[in-house]
């Protein structure tokens, strides 16, 4: 019998799902909850268990992690007399590896408290690929105990795993995370426009950008979408869009100017107003073509 915590997994999303599955193969016990049952039986064939509701997935659970799309799923799953809150076991560690705002983890962590419950904050970066290879770079708000009981498994999911500070404090560096990766996608798009109106091979061009100072993570991982304009997503720009409206706001209450961030915000916004929010967040090429003067 193993003697690994138990864990329950709430939300198997585009990322939730091979980190799920990741944890199994590590050896832990893995009891999911999700609303589209396809989900569930990729989860059961992996060799997870599935639950009928959040309570029956995280009554016996040690640690409970969630993955969902924004802070209004956050707190439908925790609180009231379905959630987590209410049904995990006193002493149990949440883990919410969602991103949302700072203030929503705050909150989370002050209500767990009253229940017994310890909460860290650890949204993480790395999209769909670096969840499925366990190399995610994980954010993490909380006190220092709670992180190092986490750690190990934090470990089966991420090679970055980092302590940022108090509770909220991991979702502030994935605010700034998702500043830095949008401002980059976008430079990135305005650069192939660019070079292919220039005729230059793109080849070639993105090759020895990406091995000089230009060169990024976000150029890597997304040259492929780039050069194919293949826009299937690992990380959509539904989601972007709320992530750039919590920077942009946070920034907003600590004083802090994003002009840049803000002009990139608004493409954001476009792309989406423009029908293309299902789509990964490499299409903001789609948004620079347009304002060049291509049909797409």
């Amino acid at each position: 019998m193993s003697n690994l915590p138990k864990i329950a997994w709430i939300g198997l999303g585009i990322m939730g799902s091979p980190m799920s599955e990741n944890l199994i193969k590590a050896g832990y016990q893995v009891t999911g909850f999700t609303l589209e049952q396809d989900k569930l039986d990729r989860l059961a064939a992996a060799g997870g268990a599935v639950a009928a509701s959040i309570a029956e997935a995280v009554k016996d659970a040690d640690v409970v992690i969630t993955m969902v799309p924004a802070s209004p799923q956050v707190e439908a799953i925790s609180y009231g007399p379905d959630g987590i809150l209410e049904n995990a076991k006193s002493g149990a560690l949440l883990i919410d590896m969602s991103s949302i705002t700072p203030q929503t983890s705050v909150d989370l962590a002050k209500a767990a408290k009253a229940k017994g419950i310890r909460v860290l904050d650890a949204p993480v970066s790395g999209g769909e690929a670096g969840a499925i290879e366990a190399v995610l770079s994980i954010m993490v708000g909380g006190e220092q105990a709670d992180f190092d009981t986490a750690k190990p498994i934090l470990e089966a999911l991420g090679k970055t795993i980092v302590l940022c500070g108090p509770p909220g404090s991991g979702q502030t560096v994935k605010a700034a995370n998702q500043l830095i990766v949008a401002v980059n996608i976008q430079a990135c798009a305005e650069a192939v426009v660019f070079l292919e109106k220039s005729g230059v091979d793109l080849t070639a061009a993105l090759d020895v950008l990406g091995g000089g100072l230009a060169g990024s993570t976000v150029l890597t991982r997304k040259k492929d979408n780039f050069l194919n304009r293949d826009f299937k997503p690992g990380f959509r720009i539904d989601l972007h869009h709320k992530d750039m409206g919590i920077v942009t706001d946070a920034a907003r209450n600590v004083g802090a100017a994003l002009p840049v961030g803000a002009v990139v915000a608004q493409l954001v916004a476009s792309l989406r107003a423009q029908g293309d929010g299902g789509l990964d967040h490499s299409a903001l090429l789609r948004a620079v073509e347009r304002l060049s003067g291509a049909q797409v």
